[in-house]
């Protein structure tokens, strides 16, 4: 049986490679998957320690987590198309199309 210190490890790996990817890089696309590398290692956690505690919570609200990135994917998704279609850059800095 794999150790819990192990789910914990990886998944602490995922989110900050996660949370570098949203830090250092300017590409939308590359932030979106960043985000959503950061919620599937929240997800990990959140699995991990639903089995070690023998409580279907977690897996419960992993489920929901699972949802939660599938429609923050779509409406990125979305975002990005309109702003390709105005020949905007995906450059996060330049974009200041939903500002006021």
């Amino acid at each position: 049986m794999i150790p819990l210190s192990a789910y914990v490890a990886v998944s602490a790996v995922l989110f900050a490679t996660g949370l570098l990817g949203v830090l250092i890089r300017r590409n939308f696309i590359i932030v979106l998957m960043s985000v959503e590398i950061m919620l599937n290692a929240a997800t990990i956690n959140l699995v991990a320690f639903s089995h070690y505690l023998e409580a279907m919570q977690g897996q419960i609200v992993a489920l929901f987590i699972i949802a939660i990135a599938a429609g923050e994917a779509a409406i990125g998704l979305a975002i990005i198309i309109v702003v390709f279609r105005g020949k905007i850059s995906t450059n996060v800095d330049e974009m200041n199309l939903l500002k006021w």
